[in-house]
């Protein structure tokens, strides 16, 4: 985080803002990490006042694929919608910064899109999740 004054200045393209509009967290039962990202995005939407389907990207930090498949139902969202252009799993979690490389790749494709919202969520131990809403544009 910075101001929008340093960010401008240290942009390729001072044109384009991204903004934190919401978060969200959960915990779900013991044994049920999976679940967990499904909450937090439903708290995140709900302090933002958007609806899923107003979301142009959803990226998520997807250790197991059970997780994007649950949140895919739960979420009525077409999971082959989801993670466009890659995920944790196949950058290496636990091994790496997948959160981080996984929100930036999220604004980089919302540039591509021409702007708009997008939502970013993931799970964590104890049962965890957070999740983000960013704007775009």
């Amino acid at each position: 985080m910075t101001t929008r004054e340093k960010a401008k200045e240290l942009s390729d393209d001072p044109a384009i803002e991204i903004k934190v509009v919401s978060y969200g967290f959960a915990r779900v039962k013991p044994a049920f990490m999976p679940a967990a990202p499904v909450p937090a995005a439903e708290m995140a939407l709900a302090n933002a006042g958007l609806k899923i389907g107003e979301m142009k990207a959803i990226k998520s930090h997807n250790p197991f694929a059970a997780n994007d498949l649950n949140f895919a139902r739960k979420m009525a969202v077409d999971v082959m919608k989801m993670n466009n252009y890659g995920c944790s799993l196949i950058y290496g979690h636990p091994q790496a910064p997948t959160a981080g490389r996984t929100i930036i790749e999220m604004w980089e494709e919302m540039v591509l899109l021409g702007g708009g919202y997008c939502l970013f969520t993931g799970c964590a131990a104890g049962d965890t999740a957070a999740a983000m809403i960013f704007k775009v544009g």
